[in-house]
């Protein structure tokens, strides 16, 4: 199969494309023929040597979710048949023709999707699903503020919290993000290029006045965020592009009795994984049928222009998410 390697630490110019042997499932697993895949930020630390792999996952083949078809069963694997359209996040090594996954893992693909919509769903509606309802307990007519929301997580978050009544604020870098985020439902946009971002909030909605955030920025975006916060409000720090340190004041936190909590899908248990395939597949995907959510794709690249992809997102001008297309 061909697959994309990373063939040393470094910039984009170290994938090529490269045979590799085509895996063989083993017990209850399946292998899918990956139709089409999509770029993540971790892809791009992976290939830079800043993001080590999981345990027992292929370092030099990158890519975190999918979407294809079930082309092969392992021993006891009788969940799925032979051609089930099907998507869903591993470990790593999606960026190739073929990919071996438990079959608990795998979801269905909502039936009107393409595969390169359908690939554009697993990695950040899982997050942001898992953020929201898991580690925030998100309520209709809460609050919730939604950093980089232009993201491919951003962006899911914000339709999430959208059919569950919540009121939305989102932070973005630039004013085009803003808008089209409120295509998707956004109620107030804050232009994070502009300086003091939580005084915007606080112009906008009131001072300690939003419940919940979802921070995929991290760093000194923080203290902002303890700011902003009312009595009881909850923080999931999901990604940290601004870096992963920062100086806050605890008495805030004490005195407002926050919550804040740290997710990472990638490292987690397979019954872990498994469960919230599971959660997901019956809870919100339905909702992409009904045509109540859907995936948010900025481009469509061939996988033999990895590297015009990854220069893409390196340059920060998406909104939504790469995703990469085999023929």
């Amino acid at each position: 199969m061909k697959a994309v390697i990373i063939t040393r630490s470094g910039g984009p110019e170290v994938l090529e494309i490269q045979e590799r042997p085509k895996p063989e499932p083993g017990v209850g697993q399946m292998r899918v023929r990956v139709r089409a895949s999509a770029l993540n930020r971790a892809d791009l630390m992976q290939r830079e040597g800043n993001y080590p792999v999981p345990p027992g996952v292929t370092a030099e083949i990158s890519g975190m979710e999918y979407a294809g078809e079930v082309d092969a069963l392992g021993p006891t694997a009788t969940l799925w048949k032979i051609g089930a359209r099907v998507m869903g996040i591993i470990g790593g090594g999606s960026h190739a023709e073929y990919l071996c996954v438990h079959e608990r893992e795998a979801m269905p693909v909502p039936k009107a999707l393409s595969w390169e919509d359908a690939a554009a769903i697993p990695e950040v509606f899982l997050t942001a699903y898992d953020a929201l309802f898991n580690r925030l307990a998100l309520r209709t007519g809460e609050t919730v503020l939604i950093h980089a929301v232009g993201s491919g997580v951003g962006t899911a978050a914000l339709q999430l919290a959208r059919v569950t009544g919540a009121r939305m604020v989102g932070t973005a870098r630039s004013a085009g993000k803003l808008e089209r985020a409120k295509q998707l439902g956004l109620d107030f946009g804050i232009d994070a290029s502009r300086g003091d971002w939580a005084a915007q909030v606080e112009a906008a909605i009131g001072a300690e006045r939003v419940h919940a955030v979802v921070d995929l920025v991290g760093g000194n975006y923080l203290e902002g965020n303890l700011r902003v916060l009312a009595l009881r409000g909850r923080i999931v720090v999901v990604g940290l592009t601004a870096g992963a340190t920062a100086p806050f004041n605890m008495g805030t936190l004490l005195r407002k009795r926050l919550t804040i909590v740290g997710t990472m899908l990638r490292s987690r248990l397979l019954e872990e994984k498994i469960a919230l395939a599971r959660e997901f597949s019956e809870r919100i995907i339905p909702l992409f049928d009904a045509g109540r959510l859907k995936p948010v794709v900025d481009c469509v690249f061939p996988f033999g222009e990895i590297r015009a992809a990854h220069e893409l997102m390196e340059s920060n001008r998406t909104f939504g998410k790469i995703v990469l297309r085999w023929a």
